[in-house]
């Protein structure tokens, strides 16, 4: 079972995650009927648009479904996982190459792949309910779907804020990320649904878009500038002691998470700001999946958060200053069935 909805109502061909349970947490099995639908959109000379949506009131898409991924490299090294996250990062590519206009809600929960099947699309929703993040720190992983590319195309260093806490934002903030562009009150979304049948959405998002309010980050700006520079992770643990309450609370947040993470983390963040395309971000995220998901912080986080869920885990190693260059340069290493080889982009329908 695919766990994929797809209707085509006028212009529209509208996607439904449809795993309200599990919070449409991402299965290989939805990848691979998400990808099919698109691609399904892409040839129909009728669809014009393409909407994506999560079903349920909690979550467009609370991300993959990392504990079946767990399993998979405790059992076989990470094969399935390999095959999972070929596909997840195709599909990544494909809604940011996708030839038609491509709308997706990210009303609730939206984290990590949820941001990979809504962050890339052309016109991104966020809602009174949206939270959205990154937090694979917090289970010994790494931000990837094309995340380091999202969080490191604007200036200054929100992005790496948001990447180092693993911490969940709401509408405004998304905004100041480069996560999504415009606000829409949720009780006008029945309303924007309805219009893209027959209308472009710039149209549609326009008179129905709302203000989102202050951004914390954006207020904060010249404060997380200062704080988050640099390519030292305990360097900027330091810093932030240093710099009264506020500092002193995102550092300790810091330091619950996995250290070997979040060094990793940066120095992905860091290098994909001289990378220049998604595609190669992509490329670069690849190898560094492969490679923490088979050290021991990424089975003992999801074994802390989500099966056992007592929230204490044992990082290896237990501080950033056991953390050495070399353990961070090998998630950079090749892997041992190659490089992610992504499909050629769709062309611009004539």
């Amino acid at each position: 079972m695919t766990h994929i909805r797809t209707e085509t109502r006028g212009a529209l061909a509208h996607i439904e995650l449809d795993r309200p349970e599990a919070l449409n947490a991402l299965t290989h099995g939805m990848v691979q009927g998400l990808t099919d639908a698109l691609r399904a959109a892409a040839a129909d000379d009728a669809v014009e648009r393409v909407l994506i949506t999560g079903a349920g009131e909690r979550a467009l898409c609370a991300g993959g479904d990392v504990v079946t991924l767990r399993d998979d490299v405790e059992r076989t090294r990470g094969q399935g996982a390999a095959r999972f996250w070929r596909d997840e990062y195709a599909l990544n590519a494909l809604i940011a190459r996708f030839p038609k206009p491509v709308v997706a809600i990210q009303h609730g929960i939206v984290l990590g792949g949820g941001v990979g099947i809504s962050g890339h699309a052309s016109h991104r929703i966020v809602t009174d309910s949206t939270r959205i993040g990154f937090p694979e720190v917090t289970i010994g992983f790494v931000p990837d779907v094309g995340a380091t590319w999202l969080l490191t195309r604007r200036r200054g260093e929100l992005g790496t804020r948001a990447a180092l806490t693993g911490d969940h934002f709401g509408a405004a903030d998304a905004i100041a990320l480069g996560l999504a562009d415009r606000c829409v009150p949720e009780d006008r979304l029945p309303e924007l649904v309805s219009l893209l049948e027959t209308e472009h959405p710039d149209a549609v998002i326009e008179r129905l878009a709302a203000e989102p309010g202050v951004s914390a980050l954006e207020r904060d700006r010249p404060f997380l500038d200062r704080m988050f520079a640099g390519s030292d992770a305990a360097a900027i643990v330091e810093r932030l002691r240093g710099a009264g309450e506020a500092g002193a609370a995102l550092a300790d947040r810091i330091a619950q998470r996995s250290p070997f993470a979040v060094a990793v983390t940066l120095e992905a963040l860091r290098r994909a700001r001289g990378l220049g395309s998604l595609e190669e971000a992509l490329v670069q995220e690849y190898r560094v999946s492969r490679h923490t998901s088979l050290a021991a912080d990424f089975a003992e986080g999801v074994r802390a958060q989500l099966v056992d869920k007592d929230r204490a885990p044992k990082w290896t190693p237990s501080t950033l200053e056991k953390v050495t260059p070399a353990m961070v340069e090998g998630c950079f290493a090749p892997v041992p069935e190659g490089d992610l080889v992504l499909p050629a982009a769709m062309k611009e329908p004539a």
